[in-house]
């Protein structure tokens, strides 16, 4: 797939199964289907935990939320020590821009989870907003914090 994203060097698990191309998910601990979104996602993931000191066991992929009444799906939530979302974070393929849209979209997810992090790669360019409900506004971060700063 695409081994020039804009995060630390990683090897996913790639198999073959019924004639398509998986990955192996340890969030979900199955096997999904290897799309260049998927790759983000893994190359993604496998960055916070290595480097940022994420628990794997506290991030959930493909987290579904009710919206409006109806079911979405959050591509990653991560979850602090007592089990509160704190992250929301969305991903795209390399070859998607990120817009207004998809920050649009993130939003939406935030008003059901009301994390203080919104993170949105497409493995090449990456953007973290903490949120500061108090004051209704947010900032851009230069960087994406580590676990314990969550």
């Amino acid at each position: 797939m695409i081994d020039n994203l804009n995060l630390p060097s990683f090897e996913p698990k790639i198999s073959e199964r019924e004639g398509k191309i998986v990955t192996w998910d340890p969030v979900r601990k199955l096997w999904v289907a290897f799309t260049p979104e998927e790759n983000v996602r893994q190359s993604f993931v496998s960055y916070l935990v290595c480097h940022k000191g994420y628990p794997i066991s506290h991030i959930a992929n493909e987290q579904t939320i009710g919206l409006n009444g109806m079911s979405r799906r959050c591509d990653s939530v991560i979850y602090d020590k007592a089990g509160h979302p704190k992250v929301i974070v969305e991903y795209k393929a390399p070859t998607v821009t990120i817009s207004q849209k998809v920050f649009d979209q993130i939003s939406r997810y935030n008003l059901v989870l009301h994390v203080d992090y919104l993170i949105v790669s497409n493995g090449l360019k990456h953007y973290c907003v903490k949120m500061e409900y108090p004051t209704g506004k947010y900032t851009f971060l230069q960087d994406i914090p580590g676990y314990s700063d969550l």
